[in-house]
């Protein structure tokens, strides 16, 4: 009862749910259902005992919000980072401290927003989690960009691509499979076929600006031209994604649902009911993203020297590092759905996040980069986009069947293991010169010795 009336308070007080009955409210995004599986239910017995309706309000939302996941032993790491900068301590532990703080602030921005959803309706939650699902590696990127750091940028972009494709599916296949050897997994090949072909575009918008440089004359120099197609490529993935999510939300919702099926476990927050209300979750997702935006300031200016102490390259900490511990909490739910058979979760998961960062924040930093006059072009050089080409053609072969067994993720988590590999035994300084304006140079020099 303590529990109920807090509840209806939040509900009188930020005005009706929209959508919250099971009869109106549509079925929740993959995206929701792999947060919510780290959820844990609040008790608010003893805060609903406290005379002070304000002081009651606070507590319940502080309950809720920094204590209602199972990542809340991590929050410390969040105050630790800020005294570790105040005070100069060595600047790999103010790297290490920021990532572990962004691990419980990623699935409480995904919480919040499923949140916001009850009271404004699915479509703007949708549109919520479209926008914030990925909102570390977006903020991550922007201050990398500000910095200059456009390595940085495409590394860390390029992670988590891979990580979603090769070892969440990887993962999630592999301990699906093996937990559930004696049951046929089937998932809904719709919903794979249509992230398959959007991430097949972006891979084509990733290789014709690699690609461009050969096709002219040998003198002629192509860095214009690249950045230029870059910028018209980018706009284009943009406009892809828009008709995405209104494919997604609008015409094909069915598609991308996730069927809660079976029985909840009794520790996490089946999210039939709003537990904060409207305002108090916006105020919580802007402060939310405050500090996700201080944390990813303190992971961009201490990344070299991270790198530089614990002898690991730039790109194998942006590549490998940054996307694991980032999206730890939305990874950990993908692989205990597979666990429960729950595959078409999982893969919403995967492929949808894969999806959002190749075609939204991808080309949303280059046309930001443009906007802050710093040439960031689509060519993430040979290596790193021969690895994305084969990681999605793979992922796209391995889905192709709609059925799923143990010997499938082990493969792709193979390949995963095969390029964290090799990024880690490759040292590429983070200043190293484009190769666009690298060819430029040496033409230039071609024409005055000629």
């Amino acid at each position: 009862m303590a529990t109920n009336s807090c509840n209806e308070a939040y509900v009188v007080e930020n005005g009706g749910l929209k959508g919250s009955s099971k009869e109106m409210r549509p079925g929740r995004t993959a995206h929701n259902m792999s947060s919510s599986s780290l959820r844990k239910k609040s008790d608010l017995a003893l805060v609903s005992k406290v005379p002070c309706r304000c002081l009651r309000m606070l507590l319940a939302n502080l309950q809720e919000v920094i204590l209602g996941t199972k990542l809340s032993i991590l929050f410390p790491a969040i105050p630790l980072a800020v005294v570790a900068e105040f005070y100069s301590f060595g600047r790999p532990w103010v790297f290490a401290l920021s990532l572990l703080g962004l691990t419980p602030l990623a699935e409480r921005v995904s919480f919040l927003t499923e949140q916001i959803a009850y009271y404004t309706g699915p479509t703007v939650g949708g549109l919520l989690n479209a926008t914030c699902g990925n909102a570390t590696e977006l903020i991550i990127a922007i201050f990398a960009l500000s910095q200059h750091k456009i390595e940085v940028v495409k590394y860390s972009l390029l992670g988590s691509v891979l990580s979603n494709l090769l070892l969440v599916l990887g993962t999630s296949l592999l301990c699906g499979g093996l937990a559930n050897l004696r049951k046929e997994q089937k998932y809904d090949r719709r919903q794979a076929d249509v992230n398959s072909l959007m991430l097949l575009l972006a891979l084509l918008c990733h290789l014709l600006p690699m690609l461009f440089r050969y096709a002219g004359a040998p003198a002629t120099p192509t860095a214009d031209l690249t950045l230029n197609l870059s910028r018209a490529s980018s706009i284009v993935m943009l406009l892809a994604y828009v008709v995405y999510i209104f494919f997604q939300l609008v015409t094909h919702r069915q598609l991308f649902e996730a069927q809660e099926e079976g029985e909840e476990d009794d520790n996490t927050a089946s999210g039939e009911e709003a537990v904060i209300g409207f305002w108090s979750g916006f105020v919580w997702l802007v402060g939310m993203t405050l500090v996700i935006a201080l944390l990813s300031k303190y992971v961009v200016d201490t990344i070299e020297s991270a790198s530089a102490s614990w002898g690991l390259s730039v790109s194998f900490l942006s590549i490998i590092l940054l996307p694991i511990v980032g999206n730890a909490a939305e990874h950990a739910g993908a692989i205990i759905f597979a666990f429960k058979n729950k595959l078409d979760i999982t893969l919403g998961v995967a492929l949808g996040s894969a999806t959002q960062i190749a075609m939204f924040v991808v080309p949303l930093c280059v046309v930001v980069a443009w906007t802050m006059g710093i040439r960031m072009d689509l060519n993430f050089n040979l290596l790193e986009t021969c690895s994305l080409a084969l990681s999605i053609i793979v992922t796209a072969f391995t889905l192709q069947d709609g059925t799923s067994h143990y010997m499938k993720g082990f493969v792709l988590l193979l390949c995963y293991v095969v390029i964290g590999a090799c990024f880690f035994v490759l040292r590429t300084p983070l200043n190293q010169p484009n190769m666009n304006n690298l060819e430029l140079k040496l033409s230039t020099e071609a024409v005055f010795r000629a």
